[in-house]
């Protein structure tokens, strides 16, 4: 983890982000107005993508280009005007209360780099088009967060009871009248997350805008994002998961053939390790025989990464590639870059990352119901025609 007086300025400047792309036809909801709207694919209100061409160079992903996915319509903004009164209860410790923003803010904190991935990121893949947005690459992002960690404010309040076993965060969302309080936005973790987790207020150095979970957001590091809950009102030390929709038949891993998902079917929490290739895309053009550069990013979920390969041929053969800019902890994702001569004619472009537990990103993908968790190096090729 970094210090909290880390510059995040400096390390959103890292790099040179492209938005010289045409506007999607859907304009950018009101609250996420202030995206840049060139670089982003408006699938919905509360569905918002980075256009696999526009993330460019940089270990940090600005704000402006970071993916929206909300699973209910946002808080008023109102919320964000007097954001020091916004209140955080902690319950399941021997001693529970609440908390203001105010006083949040006057506790020791930290900040920690990761990256924040959509459960369904690479739904868009699947052959079997499973229900749901067909997100490509771009629900994804490296953001820094700053906050309070949640241990230290556990371990304040007396620890945990001592029949918790999961860490439990509920959103602030409106649920409307007669509408099923399980429909909230309410999610658990295994407790051992607890050691990672923060209760943040600070997005890339700047206070968290309310499409990303202002005015506090629990953040939990290697999980994918939907249990990274947005505008956070308690927080839950608990012996069981959340009776909650989003927590027992929501994300879950469930077989492509089932009805629905099960709640006895595994969790959608941790990320396996990913990568992709950024540069050379297909719409690019203009690649000519010769030297060639190709450049993405890579990440080991829950851990650090230990190695990248890239394969011009499919995947016939394989090529370590150098890991290139800062190392941001091992929640971050890495950029990577290999250089390779292509002669004229058409290529297949692969990525693959192993992290330093030895886990390596698969060739294929796991076949699911609701397309989470698409890892698969195959599908995230890119092929390209060099003059």
């Amino acid at each position: 983890m970094l210090g909290a007086s880390a510059s995040a300025a400096a390390l959103v400047g890292l790099g040179s982000w492209k938005s010289a792309f045409a506007q999607d036809a859907r304009p950018l909801p009101g609250y996420a107005a202030w995206k840049d709207a060139g670089s982003m694919i408006v699938h919905s209100p509360n569905t918002i993508e980075l256009r696999r061409g526009a993330m460019g160079d940089g270990a940090i992903t600005p704000a402006r280009q970071l993916y929206v996915r909300n699973n209910l319509t946002p808080p008023s903004a109102d919320i964000l005007k007097d954001s020091d009164a916004w209140t955080v209860q902690v319950d399941g410790v021997r001693r529970p209360r609440a908390f203001t923003l105010a006083e949040l803010r006057g506790m020791s904190t930290e900040t920690v780099t990761m990256v924040l991935q959509c459960s369904g990121n690479g739904r868009g893949m699947f052959p079997s088009k499973p229900a749901g947005t067909p997100w490509q690459v771009g629900a994804a992002g490296c953001v820094m967060w700053t906050g309070v960690p949640l241990r230290e404010l556990v371990r304040a309040l007396g620890g945990a009871d001592a029949e918790a076993k999961f860490l439990t965060g509920t959103g602030g969302e409106v649920i409307p009248a007669g509408i099923d309080p399980r429909t909230r936005v309410e999610r658990s973790v295994p407790i051992a997350a607890l050691s990672d987790a923060l209760l943040a207020w600070e997005l890339n150095g700047q206070p968290i805008p309310l499409a990303h979970g202002g005015p506090v957001r629990l953040v939990v590091p290697g999980f994918t994002g939907v249990n990274s809950v947005k505008y956070v009102k308690r927080i839950a030390l608990t012996a069981d998961e959340s009776d909650s929709s989003i927590q027992q038949t929501d994300y879950r891993m469930s077989a492509p053939d089932a009805k629905a998902m099960n709640p006895a079917d595994p969790s959608v929490w941790q990320m396996p390790p990913k990568s992709w290739i950024n540069s050379p895309l297909p719409e690019g053009g203009g690649l000519r025989a010769g030297a060639v550069t190709i450049k993405g990013v890579a990440f080991g979920g829950t851990n650090a990464v230990r190695q990248v390969e890239v394969s011009t041929d499919g995947g016939a053969s394989w090529k370590v590639a150098t890991l290139v800019g800062p190392d941001l902890g091992r929640f971050a994702w890495r950029e990577f870059a290999a250089t390779v001569d292509l002669a004229a004619g058409s290529h297949q472009l692969a990525s693959r990352v192993t992290d330093v537990k030895g886990r390596t990103q698969p060739e294929a993908r796991v076949e699911n119901k609701a397309g989470y968790l698409n890892t698969s190096w195959r599908d995230h090729a890119v092929t390209v025609t060099v003059a």
